[in-house]
């Protein structure tokens, strides 16, 4: 089979139609140039070029084979650049995982950030409840995940990636709605839209301990899993919610938010893991990124 540095020297030759002048932009000497092309013809059984003292010119089997050894050419050069730029993290993909909640906020901000300081990157993005995500990583399925702190993750790397301030989402004619900022007081027997400890356990625990923490028994009316269901019930009049500040981007015309006036340690918090013994170059790159 004939060899890539072959093909080059006979590209070279068929575009200068010259010996010297090939082997000029070869950086070769003459005799190797034309053993190269020695070699090739015979590989293929069959001539390439026409030589004699004043001119070299390509035979009827020399045309048909210059813009296949150029496709050749162009074919392996494309392929090297595309592994090195994979090998680099330049190029390849992403798989992350995120929490419904996480991606009213931080996702789309994430986004922004990461095709623009990796524009060759495919970035696949899997929207899981943080147990599901945890299996996901496990089983390779995914690169990194944002999760709520829930589960010891000790095959894991993992990094606190923000923390998000409690607002109170508000029916319209609430008269809560007339203050700028609420208490946890404040909503004490008051009808309350709860998140689920099975489907959202996290904020379900972590409203828990904040009402425990202040005494506080709100009315809970309903019990659900996702933030827009939530919303939705606010916003016909259930009673009121409390939530992360990024669920303030979800617009319900009867729905007003209004800030939650606690202790800094009462934040919903949100971690990036990812599997330290992970083989894919991108995932450096983007932790080095983030």
């Amino acid at each position: 089979m004939f060899e890539l540095s072959q093909l080059r020297c006979f590209v070279a030759v068929a575009e200068q139609l010259h010996f010297g002048r090939a082997a000029d932009q070869l950086n070769m000497t003459q005799p190797p140039l034309s053993r190269q092309i020695q070699l090739l013809e015979r590989e293929l059984d069959a001539p390439l070029l026409i030589r004699n003292s004043r001119s070299v010119r390509l035979t009827s089997a020399g045309r048909v084979f210059l813009p296949e050894a150029k496709r050749i050419l162009r074919l392996s050069d494309n392929a090297r650049r595309w592994t090195q730029r994979v090998w680099r993290g330049e190029a390849g993909t992403l798989r992350i995982g995120f929490t419904a909640a996480s991606g009213y906020g931080m996702l789309p901000d994430l986004m922004v950030k990461v095709h623009a300081a990796m524009p060759g990157v495919d970035v696949v993005l899997r929207e899981m409840v943080t147990s599901a995500q945890v299996d996901a990583l496990a089983s390779g399925v995914l690169d990194v995940g944002f999760i709520r702190p829930v589960v010891a993750l000790r095959q894991f790397e993992s990094r606190e990636y923000l923390r998000e301030h409690l607002v109170a989402a508000l029916p319209a004619d609430d008269p809560l709605c007339d203050k700028d900022s609420i208490q946890v007081q404040d909503l004490h027997a008051r009808p309350f839209v709860m998140f689920s400890p099975d489907a959202s356990s996290y904020f379900h625990d972590l409203l828990g301990a904040l009402f425990m923490q202040n005494k506080v028994s709100p009315d809970i009316v309903h019990q659900v899993g996702q933030m827009h269901s939530m919303l939705a019930l606010v916003d016909a009049g259930f009673g009121a919610a409390l939530l992360p500040e990024a669920a303030a981007r979800l617009q319900f015309p009867n729905v007003r938010f209004r800030p939650l006036q606690a202790a800094s340690d009462w934040t919903a918090k949100l971690n990036m893991i990812w599997d330290p013994d992970s083989e894919n170059p991108v995932l450096e790159r983007f932790l080095t990124l983030i």
